[in-house]
């Protein structure tokens, strides 16, 4: 298998030399980067080269200037696995110490300014599975069309356009950045911000895509980060011609990469469509994303930048980490949240075979209202509500299905 990865990859950048890439849809980026031939794209393996080079190809057809380390694209960096990477047949250039190495690809366009906008996503997945995926059936390619292929789509669409398209927009330096090692922690994006190949104290803000291919039948876009800069929240909602529905939050902390540069003072927005059924499992395939939408963010992200292209740089501002205040859990309710929902409530966005809310008679669709006698008005009521439970104990849930109020008795 890894013969033929590293064959089919050199085969690739053979034809790209000959026959410089020229339009390229959305569409078509997916399909190459969510190929079972990528083997699922992860860090330290010939499939992850297979789309740093592909991405790299990409890079130079758009006509970005290379800004990884000595002059090229790419920018190594190394780290040790959490198993035994001479026992894993996938990982390649394996050091004497069971260090692998990752690749970052980072393309520039230089107007001559004093600020400099990073807009990045990450290409890395999940190979055939390991300890991340969510499905332990058998090991099978995990193609990640959702995530993150479809970022990394929008990624080198917006390269295109600021590059070759929209001229006018020359206030800001912008550094395009294919991130590698998210999965395993934010290895690539830590490793730019502690080695960073362009002065980060001139970067005004950073924009990260992560999962970003299955906007909803409402339309519903997360936005993260928000409280990061004062000029955000204005911006977003007065670019909004997309018709999206905008699910702000103000932390700068998440997990994606965005963190990186938050944690090293810069503003970030990050941009999310929500979990969904195939996430981290072999299901996430090309088909079903929605390109459409994927276009309508491009969209909306490049009203965003355009907007702020003569702001200078932005002051960051600290946000308060909302993950902190998430209590702990002794029980579960056995279902998958909908984090898009803006409502009255906690929408159910898929239940778990065997737990309690199957047992319940609870289903896709369902907004938890009340957990016991607390109400439920938002997330975090309905997470502090679940934590004041302990195993075995038996409650109501009080669920809105379509309008109509229904309660039910669960058990933990």
């Amino acid at each position: 298998m890894r013969l033929v990865i590293i064959g089919l990859m050199v085969l690739f950048v053979v034809s790209c030399q000959q026959t410089p890439i020229k339009k390229v849809t959305m569409k078509q980026d997916v399909a190459v980067l969510a190929a079972d031939q990528m083997g699922g794209r992860q860090t330290g393996t010939p499939g992850e080269l297979l789309a740093a080079a592909y991405i790299t190809e990409r890079f130079s057809a758009i006509g970005l200037t290379p800004k990884g380390s000595e002059g090229n694209f790419t920018q190594t960096f190394s780290f040790t696995p959490s198993t035994n990477p001479h026992e894993q047949s996938e990982f390649t250039n394996i050091q004497e110490d069971g260090s692998v190495t990752g690749t970052n690809v980072i393309g520039y366009i230089d107007n001559n300014a004093s600020t400099t906008v990073i807009i990045g996503a990450h290409y890395d997945h999940l190979g055939m599975g390991g300890e991340s995926s969510l499905d332990r059936e058998k090991p099978a390619i995990h193609n990640g069309a959702d995530d993150n292929a479809s970022g990394v789509a929008i990624l080198l669409a917006l390269a295109n356009t600021l590059k070759n398209q929209s001229p006018t927009i020359t206030k800001n330096n912008y550094l395009f950045m294919a991130f590698s090692g998210e999965e395993m922690g934010l290895l690539g994006s830590n490793y730019f911000v502690k080695t960073p190949t362009i002065d980060t104290k001139k970067v005004s803000y950073m924009i990260n895509m992560d999962m970003v291919g299955r906007l909803n039948k409402e339309q519903t876009l997360a936005v993260y980060g928000v409280g990061t800069s004062s000029l955000f929240k204005q911006t977003l909602f007065a670019n909004n011609d997309q018709g999206l529905t905008i699910n702000e939050h103000q932390s700068g902390v998440g997990p994606s990469d965005h963190t990186s540069f938050y944690l090293a003072d810069i503003p970030v927005l990050h941009f999310f469509t929500g979990q969904h059924a195939d996430y981290h499992k072999p299901g996430d395939d090309p088909e079903k994303l929605n390109y459409e939408g994927m276009e309508r963010i491009s969209n909306y992200i490049l009203n965003i930048v355009t907007d702020l292209d003569d702001a200078g740089q932005l002051v960051f501002k600290k946000t308060k980490n909302e993950s902190e205040e998430v209590p702990m859990f002794k029980v579960a309710l056995g279902v998958v949240p909908d984090y898009l929902f803006n409502g009255q409530g906690m929408r159910i966005d898929g239940v778990s075979e065997g737990k309690p809310a199957q047992k319940a008679s609870l289903q896709r669709g369902d907004i938890v209202v009340k957990l016991g006698t607390i109400d439920t008005p938002d997330m975090m009521s309905y997470m502090k509500a679940l934590a004041s439970f302990e195993e075995g104990a038996t409650t109501t849930v009080t669920i809105n299905r379509n309008g109509e109020i229904i309660e039910r008795e669960v058990t933990f």
